[in-house]
C-alpha cells in the first residue's frame, strides 16, 4: 500500500439499472490506486450479482455485504471500518465521477496542505440533461457549513490523517458527517469551482426534492447535533432557506 490509495465508499441497495455506469466511472479514474468498498445493503435484484462480477475481474473492486438491510450510514460506516487508504472518497450508486476527480483532488491536497476537499459537479436527469451546475466557493469553513451544505457528498475526500469518522443515522447523515470533518480539519479546499468533476443523479420524488422534510432535518442537525442555541439556530436556518433557493434558481 502507498501513501497514494484512496478509499472508495460506495453504498448499494437495489441498483442494478445504475451501478455498472458508477462503477465504470471510478475503474476509468487516471489515478488507479485505489480500493473500491462496494457495500450491497441486502438488495434484493442483481446488484449482489454484478458486484461480484466486477470483484472477479479487478481486484481494486471488494464487494462486501451487510447481514441485512441496515441504511446507507451503516453501509458507509462497514466500508470504512474495513478501509485501508490514506485517503476516503465516497460515490452512491446511481452517481459517477469524471476521469480525473480522484487525481485533480490529490494534487490540489497535496498543494494547499489540506485535509478535506470537494468539487462542483453537475445534477443530471435520469435522461442524461443536466439540469443545474453547482458552483461551491473555493474554500468553506466550519461556519460557512453551518450556513448551507457546500461540500456534495459524491465529491468530498478526506486525508485520514485527520482521524476518522462515522456516519449518524440520522436525515442529512452525509452533512452532519462533513460539517465534523471541516469543523475538525479548520477549513475545506474546492478543486476549480468551475469545473465540474462529478454528477449526481436526480430522481423524479427522490428525498433530497422534498424540501419540507429537508428544512426539517436542517433545523434538527442545529439543535440538536450541533447543539447550537436558538438564536444562532434561527440565524443559520435564515441562510440555510437562502442557499437552498440559489441553488435551484
Amino acid at each position: 500500500m502507498t501513501d497514494s490509495l484512496v478509499s472508495i465508499v460506495m453504498p448499494v441497495y437495489n441498483a442494478a439499472a445504475t451501478l455498472c455506469r458508477s462503477i465504470d466511472s471510478v475503474l476509468a479514474q487516471s489515478h488507479t490506486e485505489f480500493e473500491l468498498l462496494a457495500v450491497d445493503d441486502g438488495s434484493n435484484d442483481a446488484s449482489p450479482r454484478l458486484l461480484d462480477d466486477y470483484a472477479a475481474r479487478d481486484p481494486r473492486v471488494h464487494a462486501l455485504r451487510m447481514p441485512a438491510n441496515g441504511g446507507v450510514a451503516a453501509a458507509r460506516n462497514h466500508a470504512l471500518a474495513v478501509a485501508r487508504g490514506n485517503y476516503i472518497a465516497f460515490l452512491d450508486s446511481d452517481d459517477g465521477w469524471h476521469p480525473d476527480k480522484l487525481a485533480r483532488q490529490l494534487a490540489e491536497l497535496r498543494t494547499q496542505s489540506a485535509q478535506v476537499s470537494y468539487t462542483a459537479y453537475d445534477r443530471v436527469a435520469e435522461d442524461g440533461s443536466v439540469l443545474s451546475r453547482v458552483r461551491p466557493p473555493i474554500s468553506v469553513t466550519y461556519a460557512d457549513m453551518l450556513k448551507s451544505n457546500r461540500i456534495g457528498n459524491l465529491t468530498g475526500m478526506y486525508d485520514r490523517t485527520l482521524g476518522d469518522a462515522r456516519f449518524q443515522n440520522v436525515g442529512h447523515e452525509d452533512y452532519v458527517f462533513w460539517l465534523e470533518r471541516v469543523r475538525r480539519a479548520g477549513r475545506a479546499i474546492c478543486v476549480d469551482p468551475g469545473v465540474p468533476l462529478a454528477w449526481y443523479l436526480v430522481r423524479a420524488g427522490s428525498v433530497s426534492s422534498n424540501k419540507i422534510k429537508a428544512a426539517r432535518w436542517q433545523w434538527h442537525i442545529y439543535r440538536h447535533i450541533e447543539r447550537l442555541g436558538l438564536a444562532a439556530s434561527i440565524g443559520y436556518m435564515a441562510h440555510y432557506v437562502v442557499n437552498a433557493l440559489r441553488k435551484r434558481a
